[in-house]
C-alpha cells in the first residue's frame, strides 16, 4: 500500500505544531502583532492541508484513480502558498529582503485550488 498522502499528511502536522509553538512563544519576541497574525494564517492552512492528505491517503483505495499528480500539485502549491507567507511574516528577522515572495503567495493558492478542482474533477468522472 502506498502510503505517500499519509506521510506527508503527518510530516504537515508535525511541523504545524512546531510552528504554531514557535510562533506562540519565540516568535512574538520577534516580529510585530501584524506579522504573529500572518504567520498564524500560514500555520492554519498548513493545518487544513495536512487535514486533506491524510483524507486523500486513507481513502485513496475507493477513489479509483491515482493521487499521486494531485498530491504532488498539492504539496508544491502549499509549499510555495505557506512558505512565502512564513517568508513574509518573519521578513524583520530576516537579513536580506523577501519583497520578491509576494507574488509567490498567490501563485502557490493558485496551484493549490487547481489541485483540489483536480481531484472534485476525478470524483466526478
Amino acid at each position: 500500500m502506498d502510503k505517500f498522502e499519509i506521510k506527508i499528511g503527518a510530516i504537515l502536522f508535525t511541523l504545524a505544531i512546531i510552528f504554531g509553538a514557535f510562533g506562540a512563544h519565540a516568535l512574538k519576541e520577534l516580529v510585530n502583532e501584524e506579522a504573529l497574525k500572518t504567520f498564524e494564517v500560514a500555520v492554519r492552512y498548513q493545518f487544513y492541508q495536512a487535514l486533506g492528505f491524510l483524507f486523500l491517503g486513507l481513502g485513496k483505495e475507493k477513489f479509483g484513480f491515482n493521487l499521486r499528480a494531485i498530491s504532488i500539485g498539492m504539496l508544491i502549491g502549499l509549499s510555495l502558498f505557506c512558505g512565502s507567507i512564513y517568508g513574509i511574516a518573519l521578513k524583520e528577522t530576516l537579513p536580506f529582503t523577501v519583497s520578491f515572495l509576494g507574488p509567490i503567495t498567490p501563485i502557490g493558492g493558485a496551484i493549490l485550488i487547481f489541485s483540489w478542482a483536480a481531484f472534485i474533477t476525478k470524483i466526478y468522472k
